[in-house]
């Protein structure tokens, strides 16, 4: 995600196999430990930022061109996008920059009748808990397939219509 060379190399290899992409979606992105911003580490935040947003862009940038015509891009984002935690200051960060960036792709791509969905999920059971919060109730997450299930339901609105962002929360509201 966060080396050009391996992106483009990523983009070349799919053209030349499916010479097409119908559907990019935009998945990976990794936490921190919570920190308060004078003790978080400028390591950490260059990872973060380098993996949850500048990855996006990478990918993006290098796959835009085999997305076809009323093709769709999904960028997975948080509900960290528009809320933030204490503690989480790179996290939240990435988050805020990677729906800037969504809303102006989607405005980029509207002419091309490429549909860009912001995904903003809750807390959801997956392994970047380990890494934020070891000892989140994971009992009252989503699970990974509730979401999926959002995003299937969005790319699959009819050709007249889009679905531009999904807020997706466990039945409880936030953690």
């Amino acid at each position: 995600m966060r080396d050009q060379v391996a992106v483009r190399e990523l983009a070349f290899s799919i053209e030349g196999k499916f010479h097409h992409v119908d559907i990019l979606i935009n998945n990976a992105g990794i936490g921190h430990p919570g920190a308060p911003v004078d003790k978080l580490s400028p390591d950490v935040w260059s990872d973060v930022i380098d993996t949850n947003l500048t990855g996006m862009f990478l990918v993006t940038h290098f796959v835009l061109p085999l997305l076809r015509k009323d093709g769709a891009i999904v960028n997975n984002l948080s509900i960290a996008a528009k809320n933030v935690f204490p503690g989480s200051a790179a996290y939240s960060a990435s988050k805020h920059g990677a729906l800037g960036f969504t809303n102006t792709l989607r405005e980029e791509l509207r002419s091309r009748r490429i549909r860009v969905i912001a995904l903003l999920p809750g807390a959801t059971n997956t392994e970047i808990w380990q890494t934020i919060w070891p000892k989140a109730p994971r009992g009252k997450m989503m699970s990974p397939k509730a979401v999926a299930n959002a995003v299937v339901n969005a790319l699959l609105q009819p050709a007249d219509g889009t679905i531009e962002e999904v807020v997706i929360m466990p039945p409880g509201g936030r953690l």
